[in-house]
């Protein structure tokens, strides 16, 4: 009976969490920007546009198979899975404080899944001593949390604070269902780990 509670509560996020979307188009980061700033010369320019540009077109071809209205969540996942293999083959190719430059760079200019992430996750799991049932119920309420936030796009679009509004209601109605799956001690860490954890927050102009 615990169990299924549990899953219970996070299904009814589903539901709770509704709103329109029409589309997710968003100009990507410009890699030629700090390029200058990276002072990249002869080969490794090279393979620096060549390797900026094919993830481009990736990128590019992937938006181009979700039609007018994406699926926000599926947009987003993708384009963070570009993202990863982009920054390990820049990588490879940078020293050190180059590299610095660029994750500077693409913090800055580059959005971000408005989700707990992987490591986070771990985090929560490891600090508050979750077992496998209640980590159900935190990664659906994660689920429920960032499509919530993406289907109300419409909404707050080019409204930052308006953004942070529905960020905030969100995150409530998320912690809110986490806080049914465990005890008041495991509440505390969860709370505790994501303490530092704020809207993202661009509005997706």
């Amino acid at each position: 009976m615990k169990t299924l509670k549990f899953l219970l509560t996070a299904t009814l996020l589903f539901t709770l969490f509704s709103c329109s979307d029409k589309g997710g188009k968003r100009k990507t980061a410009d890699y030629s920007l700090v390029k200058k700033e990276l002072n990249l010369q002869g080969e490794t320019a090279t393979k620096y546009d060549a390797i900026t540009s094919k993830y481009d077109q990736e990128r590019k071809a992937f938006r181009e198979t979700q039609g007018e209205k994406p699926d926000r969540v599926v947009l987003f996942s993708k384009m963070e899975e570009i993202q990863k293999k982009q920054d390990g083959e820049i990588a490879a190719l940078l020293n050190a404080e180059q590299m610095k430059v660029y994750e500077r760079f693409v913090e800055k200019n580059t959005r971000k899944r408005p989700r707990y992430n992987d490591a986070l996750l771990a985090r929560i799991e490891n600090e508050a001593g979750l077992d496998q049932t209640q980590m159900q119920v935190v990664n659906a309420a994660n689920n429920a949390f960032e499509k919530a936030y993406h289907e109300a796009h419409d909404v707050y679009h080019g409204n930052n604070d308006l953004a942070a509004e529905y960020w905030t209601k969100y995150d409530t109605q998320r912690k809110a269902a986490i806080e049914k799956a465990l005890t008041p001690e495991q509440y505390a860490a969860f709370l505790t780990v994501v303490k530092d954890v704020k809207p993202s927050n661009r509005s997706e102009k």
